[in-house]
Order: C-alpha cells, then sequence, then structure tokens
C-alpha cells in the first residue's frame, strides 16, 4: 500500500543514531518525560545582552526529542519575560502561558513559557521558563553553542551530546 501523498514521512520509521562515548541518544529518553536538574552553564542573548545566565536549569527529556532546558525566572532581569496571550496544553506538563522575550530593543513573540501550575512530577517548571532557541541570538550549555530543534512547535536543544533524529522536522509527526 502507498501512503496519500505528502504522507510517506509520517509511516517512516527512525532508525536511531547510535551514541558515541559522552553521547545521549534521544531514542533512550522516557516517556512520559522526565524532568533533571542541571548545572551546567547556561547563556541567553537576545539584542546583544546576556538576558540569562545560570546554573540552576532543569532539563525535560522525552522520548524522540532534544532536552527543553527550563531556566529560572529570576535569572533574567525585569522586563525581559512579557506575558504574551494565549496558552497551550501538553498531556504530560499541563497548561502552558506563554512570554515575548525582551533585550536590547529585540522582540522575540512567544518565544518563552512556563507552566505555572504544572501537573504532578513537573512542579519544578513552576518558576522556571524555557525558551526557543531558534528565537533568540544564542543559546549555549557550557560555552557551546546550542543548535534549535527543527519545526515551529517543540525548543530543543541540541548539541553535540545529544544524537536523534529528531522530532520536529517535515515528516516527523508520525513518530
Amino acid at each position: 500500500m502507498v501512503p496519500p501523498q505528502g504522507l510517506s514521512g509520517f509511516f517512516r520509521r527512525p532508525q536511531p543514531v547510535k551514541p558515541l562515548a559522552g553521547q545521549e541518544s534521544v531514542w533512550d529518553y522516557p516517556r512520559p518525560p522526565r524532568v533533571e536538574p542541571r548545572s551546567e552553564r547556561v547563556i541567553v542573548r537576545l539584542g546583544g545582552q546576556v538576558i540569562a545566565d545560570t546554573t540552576d536549569a532543569v532539563r525535560v527529556l522525552e522520548t524522540s526529542h532534544p532536552p527543553v532546558y527550563y531556566l529560572p525566572m529570576d535569572a533574567f532581569p525585569a522586563g525581559a519575560l512579557v506575558p504574551a496571550g494565549g496558552t497551550s496544553f501538553c498531556e504530560f506538563k499541563g497548561e502552558a502561558h506563554y512570554f515575548d522575550v525582551v533585550a536590547g530593543g529585540v522582540t522575540a513573540p512567544r518565544a518563552g513559557w512556563t507552566y505555572p501550575e504544572p501537573t504532578r512530577g513537573f512542579e519544578a517548571l513552576s518558576t522556571r521558563v524555557a525558551l526557543y532557541p531558534g528565537s533568540m541570538d544564542s543559546c549555549e550549555v557550557n560555552g557551546e553553542q546550542v543548535t534549535a530543534q527543527e519545526g515551529n512547535f517543540y525548543g530543543g536543544w541540541i548539541t553535540r551530546q545529544i544524537v536523534g533524529p529528531f522530532k520536529g522536522a517535515p515528516g516527523t509527526a508520525g513518530w
């Protein structure tokens, strides 16, 4: 049977990349996702300014997704996170609320989000914000520039330590 035109990628099963020493495969991450505290130094820049610099991040790890880093809201200067309209719903974490991220005369619309009342198991996210790395000037983890996850929905942070393939690119919706 031939899938309908445009859906061939929907049915393709991904072949996980085998991680090398010191690497992680997103295909070894759990579902439902897990929250993991991290001590790496995370630096985010927007509008030519550092808007966050912290060693108090957490990552959310979910099968087929690069990690999403959540940074403490108090790591951002006043005015950098401006509440934006609308919400979305995650079957695991609950209702997400959005922020425009503002610095140096630049506004990244709805580029940050939080779960002010997350579901059980995700309480650590209630005082933290995640950012779309592709909407920032740069995001770094321990000095390494992060590559943004493809697509416009997920906010994964890809480093050399993370191998895929990753959900988010065209043709990956059915993974």
